[in-house]
């Protein structure tokens, strides 16, 4: 992927950079594998706001992407990859050999007329999707089951991967993209390679109105409200917040406080956290 400059000719294009979709090989995606979407906005099943900053966006459908991979020992082959709305990665089309059509995430090299599988005795190329106690220790990998045959959770955005580092028993060790190093069950799938996109990071959005195509509504700071629309509001002038700590609207601790639930089930498979 490729980087896209504008000529100044107007204020939004003076910063503005796009990707040049040079990868994308159709514009029209598969019609059995969309559905429609309407996105709640940030509202609950009630109509209340529990997300601030949401609402509006470009129309768009969801696109079926077989995060399972559990069409085992059957070959397919890439026949386009597309761009998705909905996520920041490419997404590539399979069509398997009975005939099925399916949607993965485009992972980095893969290329058209390529021929990918899933199963315990995939051979080690990208694309292929194999149990983790089957991938050589050091090799990058992404979609990451955390529970067996429930479908990759996690390492899924543009440019990530995750590295097994280690396996130990019924566990082995990976260290992803946060730099969080955890245990992950032997038997859950995982896929070869770095997904694609690197350059995603790299965009610039260039103007405001951009964010809105995004479904992004505009934030404004605490320290512009009054006193009765938040902690930080009120004061003459460009007042500091006047407290020691900045606070949420709620009242509670915000910037760099740890939020994770001290006894979550899963803390006691992370052997070193996040930065």
């Amino acid at each position: 992927m490729a980087i896209r400059l504008y000529k100044a000719s107007t204020p939004g294009t003076r910063n503005r950079t796009v990707s040049t979709f040079e990868e994308i090989s159709t514009n029209k995606p598969e019609k059995s594998l969309i559905k429609a979407f309407h996105s709640p906005k940030g509202h609950n099943h009630r109509g209340i706001i529990t997300s601030r900053h949401r609402g509006g966006g470009h129309k768009k459908r969801y696109r079926l992407i077989d995060f399972k991979r559990n069409k085992i020992n059957m070959f397919a082959k890439v026949t386009s990859i597309e761009y998705d709305p909905n996520r920041n990665a490419r997404i590539a089309l399979l069509h398997y050999t009975d005939g099925i059509k399916k949607y993965i995430i485009h992972p980095r090299s893969l290329q058209i007329g390529k021929i990918i599988t899933s199963g315990p005795n995939s051979a080690i190329e990208v694309g292929n999707a194999l149990p983790m106690e089957k991938i050589p220790l050091g090799t990058a990998v992404h979609n990451i089951e955390l529970q067996p045959g429930k479908g990759g959770q996690i390492v899924r955005a543009a440019g990530t991967y995750a590295q097994i580092v280690a396996r130990e028993g019924d566990f082995v060790t990976l260290k992803l993209p946060s730099s969080e190093v955890r245990l992950v069950r032997k038997a859950c799938y995982a896929t070869i390679g770095q997904v694609g996109n690197i350059d995603c990071n790299n965009i610039t959005i260039g103007k405001a109105g951009r964010n809105r195509w995004l479904g992004k509504k505009p934030k404004v700071r605490g320290v512009a409200m009054n006193p009765v629309d938040h902690p930080h509001g009120g004061g003459e002038g460009k007042s500091p917040i006047g407290r020691s700590h900045p606070v949420t609207p709620w009242g509670e601790p915000a910037l760099g406080v740890k939020t994770r639930d001290k006894k979550k089930y899963s803390n006691s498979y992370i052997l070193r956290r996040r930065k």
